[in-house]
């Protein structure tokens, strides 16, 4: 099993990626991704890469795995392990790489795709035959099963306008759950699904998913507006001001330990036909 993140908790203004890595761990119980073939993986994408601390976690405990990150953004350290490496490309062009992956995981990047199929059909013509595609990431709007959240509630208001602000621009941020169908038209097989729970603070009983909620109170506190400016206002037209107004509110609910709200996160992986079993 790979050791947990040696990466502390950062406050700046790449915080938020670095704190929903370690929620991730606590998720997977240590684990970096749950696909078979992650353990014996030589050659590693990981899209849409952020501040890399993923591709790098990966490199460490995986010494003889490449491992390529790629992003938009050049946010990455330069401090790095020597099998560790970042481009900055554009996913959503065409894929120049002469060797194919065998391991291909894509994390927390909900809104970036204006078509996930196609992303789908590039994993899948760049992994090895056997290779496996990983997909990590959340549903919106948040779950509540005992009817503490109100449907007025500033949470709906706030991920509704989101919803509706990603799918308008053509990037749903809902794109994980509905992949499964794709994943199989294009040709993926083994495909696995599951859905887990990360409250929005510390009101569950169950140990593990009140750290969770503990960190995921944090992580909303630390990435609010940065998450939502662009998108309210841009394209929904809100005034600064009425979006900062709102995710007070958003702030002020999700600290209630009486509001049982979590998001479900989807984690998916499929093989491509072929190659050795993992």
């Amino acid at each position: 099993m790979p050791a947990p993140t040696k990466h502390g908790v950062r406050r700046d203004a790449h915080a938020g990626p670095d704190l929903q890595h370690h929620i991730w761990l606590i998720t997977l119980d240590g684990e970096l991704g749950t696909s078979p073939g992650r353990h014996t993986a030589k050659r590693v994408l990981d899209m849409g890469t952020g501040t890399g601390i993923w591709a790098i976690d990966f490199a460490d405990a995986y010494p003889g795995a490449e491992v390529i990150g790629v992003d938009l953004s050049a946010i990455q350290p330069e401090l790095l392990p020597a099998n560790c490496s970042f481009e900055i490309d554009d996913l959503e062009l065409d894929w120049e790489w002469n060797q194919p992956f065998d391991y291909i995981f894509n994390r927390s990047v909900a809104g970036s795709w204006s078509n996930f199929r196609s992303i789908i059909q590039k994993a899948y013509d760049n992994l090895e035959p056997g290779g496996y595609f990983e997909i990590q990431d959340l549903e919106l709007p948040s779950y509540c099963d005992d009817g503490t959240v109100p449907p007025t509630a500033a949470l709906y208001r706030w991920q509704n306008a989101l919803v509706d602000a990603s799918n308008e621009i053509g990037r749903p941020l809902n794109y994980a759950p509905s992949s499964l169908g794709d994943l199989r038209d294009v040709g993926f097989v083994e495909i696995r699904h599951r859905v887990f729970q990360w409250p929005f603070n510390s009101w569950p009983e169950d140990p593990k998913l009140k750290e969770i909620g503990r960190w995921n109170c944090a992580n909303l506190d630390m990435g609010l507006e940065g998450f939502s400016l662009a998108l309210m206002t841009r394209v929904k037209g809100w005034t600064r001001d009425a979006v900062e107004e709102l995710c007070e509110e958003v702030k002020r609910e999700v600290v209630d330990t009486r509001l049982h709200a979590y998001w479900k996160q989807h984690v998916i992986y499929a093989r491509k036909p072929g190659g050795a079993p993992s």
